[in-house]
């Protein structure tokens, strides 16, 4: 067995870097899922997720392009993404057709750019109840119907294009 070395401890540490490192600029690379975003020649409303969730009902269906962060992935078929606004802290569901575009976990935490049509789904209370549930389902998470009353409004993204990574 040979003896460990100053030097070899630092060829080892030196590997592992370099390893991490690539590891990273895979990670931090653009991926494209569904539509290009920026390719059409619709009209696109590009506006920062603070600004467009101040007053949403002024963009209900019109086609937008928000940025922000990947706050969190649908754990059981990557069908949506929320996406994070740092500078406001306001998110919203991007939420894609089921198996046409999948997001895979790792895209959390990464930058994303992203386009389709701004929706409000107006619930009524046991509706509501049902989607909150629903939610805490996917999550694994325990829910409390009693948190939920009166009818609400939820608005997402129905996703054309994303960009995530950079």
């Amino acid at each position: 067995m040979k003896p460990i070395t100053i030097r070899r401890i630092l060829i080892q540490a030196t590997i592992l870097t370099l390893l991490l490192a690539s590891t990273t600029i895979v990670l931090a690379e653009e991926k494209q899922y569904g539509e290009a975003v920026g390719s059409t020649n619709n009209e696109v409303v590009s506006i920062r997720l603070g600004e467009l969730m101040a007053s949403p009902e002024t963009y209900v269906d019109e086609r937008v392009r928000i940025e922000g962060l990947v706050d969190d992935v649908c754990p059981m078929k990557g069908c949506w993404i929320n996406i994070l606004d740092q500078q406001s802290q306001e998110t919203i569901r991007f939420k894609v057709e089921d198996d046409v575009i999948v997001f895979p976990a790792e895209a959390k935490g990464q930058q994303v750019v992203a386009e389709g049509i701004l929706r409000a789904k107006n619930l009524d209370e046991a509706a509501a109840r049902r989607w909150f549930k629903h939610l805490a389902d996917e999550k694994g998470e325990a829910f409390d119907e009693a948190s939920v009353s009166g009818p609400v409004t939820i608005y997402e993204i129905e996703g054309l294009g994303a960009r995530v990574g950079k």
